[in-house]
């Protein structure tokens, strides 16, 4: 995110000494991508970032991961993977349950009511569709309150923890990249600024706004991080507490963006997926479907075409709304849909001529298309409907 920001206290010119009120040096910081060449922060610790008094394995949630084979388009319904009150008992990072993943993306849900750990990714950065409750996200560069409906953007390497709020329990979809998450380079000039024609602008970021001074010892932190095999989990005990950051100024920090605020491009005909674009990662695009108006062509067809996924897996959450091409099938709030490539898709049967004449859509749903296959995670293969793919047919299973 080629936006700066300054916040708290900092030095009037980088990488020169900054003392505290006792004499003593800030620890400078240098939180950077790709190698000291892209996007970075500095960041003004009262203690050393370094510092370690010990450390052990973490084990992750299950991280199994199962070919969609046969292939097969399929339904999730996430909102029977956490029945009942097991809310009460997770966290939103060690209580995520993994639906689907490739070695570009892995997408994992969890309700929870317990305040997660301090938590850092080190794989990549971390894209969190909140879709219900609300929290408060603390890091190192402060905190940000989020609620229904914010895209939460966690770059790696960032120490944060969600402390869910309020009185419903926190449902997040959460996106792991393993690279970065950004807005879509056609969105942004040469120079990194939002163009007239993106679909939302800086104004609509909310990043942290003051420093978060915490006091404590011996703290652990789980991370997440590159093992031999696939990702592993390590948890690092710090002698100060990691929220210790005086100030920082720079263009890569943790930013939410409500979904509210994406403007939605329409036109006469239907519109093809990319003007829904959301975010960009390596291997990935995140689009978000808002309310909007329809095609207004007089003969338009408001609901998508058949296509076919040639280089291409689809997934699509459905959050909120009437999803007038799946009416049907059995999807609905809290569905994710999975059209992996090499099978074409498109709206139900009848499902065209009931869309004829409608003029505006209240859904609401994140879609990911990912450039690999994708495969079933413990979560996912938990949540399938095991009927979804033979809709099209009319037939509640194969022959």
């Amino acid at each position: 995110m080629a936006y700066y920001r300054r916040v708290g206290d900092v030095p009037p010119k980088r990488h020169t000494q900054f003392r505290r009120p006792d004499g003593g040096l800030y620890a400078e910081e240098l939180v950077g991508e790709e190698g000291f060449s892209a996007d970075s922060a500095l960041l003004y610790h009262r203690h050393l970032p370094s510092a370690l008094v010990d450390a052990r394995p973490w084990e992750l949630p299950d991280q199994t991961l199962t070919p969609n084979a046969p292939l097969l388009p399929r339904h999730l319904r996430l909102h029977d993977v956490f029945p009942g009150e097991e809310h009460k008992a997770a966290d939103p990072v060690t209580g995520r349950r993994l639906l689907l993943g490739n070695a570009d993306v892995a997408i994992s849900y969890a309700v929870s009511s317990l305040t997660g750990p301090y938590y850092r990714n080190a794989v990549g950065d971390e894209c969190v569709f909140v879709e219900r409750g609300a929290a408060t996200l603390e890091t190192t560069f402060g905190a940000l309150d989020v609620g229904a409906g914010d895209f939460v953007v966690v770059p790696r390497g960032i120490t944060h923890r969600w402390v869910p709020t309020g009185d419903e329990p926190l449902r997040t979809y959460v996106i792991e990249a393993a690279s970065h998450v950004a807005p879509p380079r056609r969105y942004l000039s040469r120079y990194g600024q939002f163009l007239e024609s993106a679909p939302y602008c800086e104004r609509d970021l909310r990043a942290p706004a003051q420093p978060l001074l915490a006091e404590g010892s011996d703290v652990e932190v789980h991370v997440k991080h590159r093992g031999p095999g696939g990702p592993a989990g390590t948890v690092h005990v710090i002698p100060q507490h990691p929220f210790d950051v005086v100030g920082w100024d720079g263009c890569l920090y943790p930013y939410a963006f409500a979904v509210a605020d994406f403007e939605p491009i329409t036109g006469r005909i239907h519109q093809p997926p990319p003007v829904h674009q959301v975010f960009e990662g390596s291997g990935f695009v995140i689009c978000a479907f808002v309310p909007r108006k329809l095609d207004y062509h007089p003969l338009a067809i408001p609901v998508p075409y058949y296509h076919a996924n040639v280089d291409s897996d689809e997934v699509m959450f459905y959050v909120d709304g009437d999803y007038a091409a799946r009416r049907g099938s059995g999807i609905g709030r809290g569905s994710v849909s999975l059209h992996p490539g090499g099978h074409t898709h498109g709206p139900q049967p009848g499902a065209v001529e009931a869309a004829l004449g409608t003029e505006r859509s209240d859904e609401l749903a994140v879609m990911v298309d990912t450039f690999r296959p994708l495969e079933l995670g413990e979560g996912g293969v938990a949540a399938d409907d095991g009927r979804y793919a033979w809709t099209w047919a009319g037939r509640g299973g194969p022959p």
